[in-house]
């Protein structure tokens, strides 16, 4: 059977892709188990050979050090190859590092095209950092409206820090009317997850009952998880809401604190 060259190209290109990411598998659960040595024997020659996510992923080895001598400015060039072919990630990481001046002299102007570049790829963190940028107007002309567009977009996959903020933007009425409703409802998300602020302005919100009903157990028990977490507010608004409650209220959002923490 005759097989056109173009066919033979694409069997062959098939046959190709599916082998490296076979192997592509192989050195993430390689590196996943700690055998760096393995992981690296595996992504350096797809790396040599243009794969994108290979070059991506021993950009990561040599940027924090696993199985190599930690090299920011051989993690910068490959973050560069795989950031030129598309991959976002590597995107978010030239820029984070132009950002900071680590393999390279710091650059905003540059950091700021990359961010972008990864941003409008869909990478939830180049979002975030995007919106961070134009949130403070760090070479760029202070934006909030920019800033609520990427801080939303980011907070729609679940950053944190976004979802945070997309709350305070409703809370003080940046960008958007203000609406404590709405940023309970952030804040919520982020506070679900960890974020020391979110708790501890979630703690604020019932304590004061700004877009919620006053309720000191659930204001006792965010201020509590948020100061827990390093953040000085939710010291005061735990100790704020204690000099309201009864010892049985108290207990009980100790109780709701433990049963918050089983659940992460």
């Amino acid at each position: 059977m005759k097989i056109f060259p173009f066919l033979a190209g694409l069997v062959f290109y098939l046959t190709f892709a599916s082998a490296a990411f076979a192997d592509m598998h192989k050195g993430l659960e390689a590196a996943k188990a700690g055998d760096y040595g393995a992981a690296i024997a595996i992504f350096r020659p797809l790396a040599e050979q243009g794969n994108a996510d290979a070059q991506f992923y021993l950009g990561q080895m040599y940027r924090r050090g696993l199985g190599v001598a930690q090299d920011d400015v051989e993690a910068i060039r490959l973050f560069r190859l795989s950031a030129t072919q598309g991959n976002a990630k590597a995107g978010f990481n030239l820029g984070w590092m132009y950002s900071r001046g680590f393999g390279v002299n710091k650059d905003w102007p540059t950091a700021i095209r990359w961010f972008r570049t990864a941003a409008e790829k869909g990478d939830a963190n180049a979002q975030y950092n995007l919106g961070l940028i134009y949130d403070e107007g760090q070479e760029v002309g202070r934006d909030f409206a920019k800033a609520f567009e990427w801080y939303s977009r980011a907070a729609e996959q679940g950053i944190a820090g976004a979802q945070y903020n997309i709350g305070w933007f409703y809370h003080k009425g940046l960008h958007v009317v203000q609406d404590n409703t709405e940023a309970v409802q952030w804040f919520r998300k982020a506070a679900d997850q960890g974020n020391p602020n979110a708790q501890s302005n979630l703690g604020v919100m019932y304590a004061r009952g700004w877009g919620i009903t006053v309720d000191f157990v659930e204001a006792y028990k965010w201020g509590g998880l948020g100061s827990a977490n390093g953040n000085d507010n939710g010291t005061k608004v735990r100790d704020y809401v204690a000099g309201k409650m009864t010892p049985e209220e108290i207990a009980e959002a100790e109780k709701r604190i433990r049963d918050w923490r089983r659940t992460q």
